[in-house]
């Protein structure tokens, strides 16, 4: 162990400290460590910085993951905690991650003080959410609703429906969970019908693989079955040029030495979607996402993704 703190670095959410703090209290447990042997660094990102426009429109993923990454690669922090549907399929040189903590509730939960599930909402209704994919499926299930951009953390979203900004809103169960909020899930949308974004539900981290104590040391935490599904579910994203600008959905599942996934493409307006499944070797985790994301690009045809293409200007 070395001397100095283990520095962990993660953005200024509760959200996200309670990430960085799942990690710290697996390290302590696996290296029988104390809590003053780490150090959580708390880094202003570019993604929490702006709030009043999409993702989309401003870059995307790597706006809550910038300015960590550049810590990482200054030697500033040793690990940087990510939720990991954040994560840009490229990573900077140097950096890798190098551990998947084990996965929570990939499900969205649906969250309306008037309303019990998507269904009930009258035509009409507001529906706050910022993704793109959410926007697209719930498109796609009730073109009768008004969606609104709805950008900030957990907190904000949800004081954002108290004051009648939205009727209803879609967070991830798996961060009300972390935050010991699950008792505001008015209803968890089943992934039947309702498709998680590509790694939905894991904490990552990232590292700069030249960093041999600090890997050595995540090695002990790491969860094989979530590395390996969304191991699949990040190949999947990146051969079909995955971002915020594209409402793509994902879900691999472990199933003792196999792995089936499901994978989902969309246009923003929901007016078309297409669906792959495929099944194989958890020894072919990479393979399996790759030719997922190619039958989806056959199914869904040339004239899909031009449509697509039109759709992101």
């Amino acid at each position: 162990m070395q001397t100095k703190p283990v520095r962990i670095g993660t953005r200024g959410s509760k959200l996200a400290v309670a990430q960085a703090e799942e990690t710290r209290a697996r390290l302590m447990q696996a290296h029988n460590l104390q809590q003053h042997d780490f150090e959580i660094v708390v880094i202003s990102t570019e993604g929490d910085r702006i709030q009043d426009r999409a993702l989309s429109e401003v870059g995307g993923k790597g706006l809550f993951t910038e300015d960590i990454e550049s810590r990482l690669l200054d030697g500033s922090v040793d690990i940087a905690a990510h939720s990991s549907k954040d994560m840009p399929n490229e990573l900077p040189q140097n950096l890798v991650l190098s551990t998947f903590l084990p996965r929570e509730d990939v499900r969205d939960a649906f969250i309306s003080n008037k309303y019990k599930t998507l269904d009930d909402m009258p035509i009409g209704s507001v529906l706050g959410t910022s993704s793109l994919r959410r926007q697209a499926i719930v498109k796609s299930l009730r073109p009768d609703l008004k969606i609104v951009i709805y950008r900030g953390n957990v907190q904000t979203r949800l004081r954002k429906l108290e004051e009648g900004v939205a009727d209803a809103t879609l967070l991830a169960c798996a961060g009300l969970r972390r935050l010991n909020n699950d008792h505001l899930i008015t209803n968890a949308l089943e992934t039947e019908q309702f498709l998680p974004a590509v790694g939905q539900g894991a904490i990552c981290l990232e590292v700069n693989e030249n960093n041999a104590p600090i890997l050595k040391l995540l090695t002990a935490i790491n969860d094989q079955v979530t590395m390996d599904e969304l191991t699949l579910e990040r190949a999947f994203l990146g051969d079909l040029d995955g971002s915020c600008r594209t409402p793509i959905a994902g879900l691999a599942r472990v199933e003792g030495n196999e792995i089936s996934f499901r994978g989902q493409i969309l246009l923003p307006d929901g007016t078309e979607n297409h669906f792959v499944t495929i099944r194989g070797s958890r020894a072919d985790v990479v393979k399996l996402g790759r030719e997922a994301a190619s039958q989806l690009k056959e199914i869904a045809g040339p004239e899909f993704l031009e449509k697509l293409a039109q759709q992101m200007v």
